[in-house]
């Protein structure tokens, strides 16, 4: 069953959640509702999503931002066509200019097709995903997340949720990552949602 959440549902869902964990109302009514972060479904937004891997969110939009001025319009066929010293001075890692060129051809190729992707369940849009050099789990946590809106995602790698889970929670640093899943499992089926008040949380109230 493929679960999914849009503008109509995600404050309804995030109160359900809040009248089921004290800790979740305590986000949101210390700071709001979280914003509903979505992307399109698009080789720009993986592009981005790559950008993002293990970097600061401002460091991925930089490069992002020097790649449009780069090609107007990012697309596959555009992206190819770019140097290694092109892409380099986009700020582009040697790492990364490999994964996102994997990620081009595939979808010149058509051996990727991403409106396809939308229609199919969680762990087969995982499943087509990981088999992409650079693509891991935390890429595809967001994407489905973002882009998909898919409503049951904890994405187990992201440091940002899971520094803000372990304060809300109050849990030791080295809280285990069993003990983290059997918390998020009492979000179900709305992890996704959850997520995002934690990273609401996260943003609106740095630790120091």
């Amino acid at each position: 069953m493929i679960r999914r959440f849009d503008k109509m549902s995600f404050q309804r869902i995030a109160d359900q959640l809040a009248e089921k964990d004290s800790d979740l109302a305590m986000i949101i009514k210390t700071h709001g509702y979280a914003p509903m972060w979505s992307r399109p479904n698009t080789f720009e937004t993986l592009v981005h999503i790559i950008l993002e891997q293990q970097v600061s969110l401002a460091s991925a939009l930089a490069a992002l931002n020097k790649l449009r001025e780069r090609l107007t319009v990012i697309t596959p066929e555009r992206f190819l066509a770019l140097t290694d010293e092109e892409l380099k001075a986009c700020y582009f890692s040697r790492q990364k200019t490999i994964y996102t060129r994997g990620l081009a051809n595939e979808l010149v190729s058509g051996r990727l097709d991403l409106p396809a992707l939308a229609s199919l369940p969680d762990d087969e849009v995982r499943a087509t995903l990981i088999s992409l050099k650079g693509i891991g789990n935390w890429t595809i946590d967001v994407y489905l997340m973002f882009v998909l809106q898919r409503s049951d995602i904890f994405p187990l790698g992201d440091l940002a949720a899971i520094n803000a889970l372990k304060r809300v929670k109050k849990l030791a640093r080295d809280a285990s990552k069993e003990e983290l899943l059997a918390l998020t499992a009492k979000w179900e089926p709305n992890r996704t949602i959850a997520t995002m008040l934690l990273w609401h949380l996260y943003l609106s109230s740095p630790m120091r």
